[in-house]
């Protein structure tokens, strides 16, 4: 049971870091940066001018697919992050797994 509350208080504890830890996306070759925290929340949303053909027709609707693209890209590898984070944590369980505990 002790090891049990010493997980549970890890994974408060990662869960805590992971809501101010911050992860940058770049797509579109720079034209978008996406900033995202641990939790799944936009932070921001940098939009490169420069990078984008405003020339072009199809540029607003080329801006539209690089944030939807870029948003998910972001929850994506924020998701990933903290799953690598928590499994950190829930693998260090051994013989204690949720499984092996319900049987």
């Amino acid at each position: 049971m002790d090891q049990l509350q010493q997980m549970q208080q890890q994974m408060a504890a990662t869960q805590a870091s992971l809501e101010q830890e911050e992860l940058e996306i770049s797509v579109g070759g720079g034209a978008l940066r996406i900033t995202i925290t641990g939790h799944q929340r936009v932070r921001s949303i940098m939009i490169n001018e420069d990078a984008l053909d405003l020339a072009d027709e199809e540029w607003l609707t080329d801006l539209q697919d690089l944030l939807v693209a870029g948003v998910n890209q972001a929850i994506e590898q924020s998701q990933l992050r903290s799953a690598q984070k928590l499994e950190g944590i829930t693998g260090s369980l051994g013989d204690l797994s949720l499984d092996n505990l319900l049987r």
